[in-house]
C-alpha cells in the first residue's frame, strides 16, 4: 500500500446528505451542520465560501471545494448577502430567526433552492458522521481546498448530476460510492498540486529513508517493530533513523506507529464488528486492555464507548 491509497482508503459513505441547489442572486446559506466533510461542486453559476475564520473562496463553474467541519461558514453569490435558510445537523433546515423552512424550497428528488434551472445550480455532498472518514484524512486537509476547473476537469460532473435526481432503487448506495469516488480522485489530484499542503509524514514517503521505513509501518502495522529492526531494513544506524525521522515526519519513529495503530483501530471500531481483541492484535497490541490503555489515553474514552457513542 502506498502512502496515498493509505490515506484516501477511508471514506465510506452511509447514507450521505446529496443535493443538487438551484439559486437565483441574491441567495446565501448559513452551514452550521458540524459535519466533518462537505463537497461542493459548482454546475452553473459561481459561488462564494465564506468561512468564520480564514480566506473566502470563490468558485466558478467546473471548480469544487471541500469544507472539512465542523466550524461553520456561509455559501453565497456574494461576501455581502445576508443568509436566507440555516442548515443544522442532520441536514434539518431552518430559517434564520429559527423558523423551521417545513419544505418551503423543495424542488423534487434531492432538489432544493429557488428554481430547478436557476441560475447558480451546486452538486452537494455530505458526510455526514466522522467515521465515514478516517480522521487521519481529515487532519491532512486544511478547512477549506479548492480545485478549479483549469486545472482539474472533474469526470464524474455528468454522471453525478444525472444520478443525483433519479429516484431508483438502492440510489442511495449509489449516490454514496459516487461521493467516496468523487472525494478520492478530487485528493489525489489536490495532493499533487505544489500548493497543496499534505501532512509532514505524506511528503516523507519520497525520502529514499524514511520513505521506506514509513511504508512498513503502514503496510504491517501488527508487527512487533522496533527502531533497531527499521533501521537494519533502511541501512542505517538506529540514531541516523531516529533523527531523520523526526526530522521528516514531525514525530519519533515508535510515536509515528502508535498513532497510526490507533487511527486504525479507531476506524475499525466503527466499521467492523470485530471483537476489541481482535482489533488489538490486527494493529500491533498483545491484548484488549494493552489496546483499551492506550486508545483511552489519546482519544479520552475506551474503545468501548467510541465503538458505541454517535459518531
Amino acid at each position: 500500500m502506498d502512502a496515498l491509497t493509505g490515506l484516501l482508503e477511508g471514506p465510506r459513505a452511509r447514507g450521505a446528505f446529496m443535493i443538487r441547489a438551484c439559486f437565483d442572486p441574491p441567495w446565501a446559506i448559513r452551514v452550521e451542520d458540524e459535519a466533518p466533510l462537505t463537497v461542493m461542486l459548482v454546475v452553473r453559476g459561481a459561488a462564494w465560501i465564506l468561512p468564520d475564520r480564514g480566506d473566502r473562496l470563490r468558485l466558478g463553474p467546473g471548480d469544487l471545494a471541500f469544507a472539512r467541519g465542523p466550524d461553520p461558514y456561509t455559501c453565497a453569490d456574494a461576501p455581502g448577502t445576508a443568509p436566507q435558510a440555516l442548515i443544522l445537523p442532520g441536514g434539518e433546515c431552518h430559517y434564520p430567526d429559527g423558523r423551521p423552512l417545513n419544505g418551503v424550497m423543495d424542488l423534487g428528488v434531492r432538489t432544493w433552492g429557488d428554481r430547478p434551472d436557476g441560475g447558480t445550480v451546486l452538486l452537494i455532498g455530505t458526510y455526514q458522521m466522522r467515521g465515514e472518514i478516517g480522521g487521519r484524512l481529515l487532519d491532512a486537509l486544511p478547512p477549506l481546498l479548492s480545485l478549479t476547473a483549469d486545472v482539474w476537469d472533474c469526470p464524474l460532473t455528468p454522471l453525478l448530476t444525472e444520478e443525483v435526481v433519479r429516484d431508483a432503487p438502492g440510489q442511495e448506495v449509489v449516490l454514496d460510492r459516487l461521493l467516496d469516488l468523487l472525494v478520492i480522485t478530487a485528493l489525489r489530484a489536490w495532493f499533487a498540486r505544489p500548493e497543496a499542503q499534505p501532512p509532514a509524514w505524506y511528503r516523507a514517503r519520497a525520502d529514499p529513508v524514511v520513505g521506506p521505513v514509513l511504508r512498513l509501518l503502514q503496510d504491517h502495522p501488527a508487527h512487533p517493530w522496533t527502531v533497531a529492526a527499521l533501521a537494519a531494513k533502511a541501512g542505517v544506524s538506529r540514531a541516523a533513523l531516529a533523527r531523520r525521522f523526526t526530522e521528516l515526519v514531525g514525530e519519533p519513529p515508535m510515536t509515528y506507529l502508535t498513532g497510526w495503530r490507533l487511527a486504525l483501530a479507531a476506524d475499525r471500531l466503527r466499521d467492523t464488528d470485530d471483537t476489541i481483541g481482535a482489533i488489538a492484535r490486527q494493529v500491533g497490541y498483545g491484548s484488549a486492555f494493552a489496546l483499551s490503555t492506550a486508545f483511552k489515553r489519546t482519544y479520552g474514552v475506551s474503545p468501548q464507548d467510541w465503538r458505541t457513542r454517535p459518531a
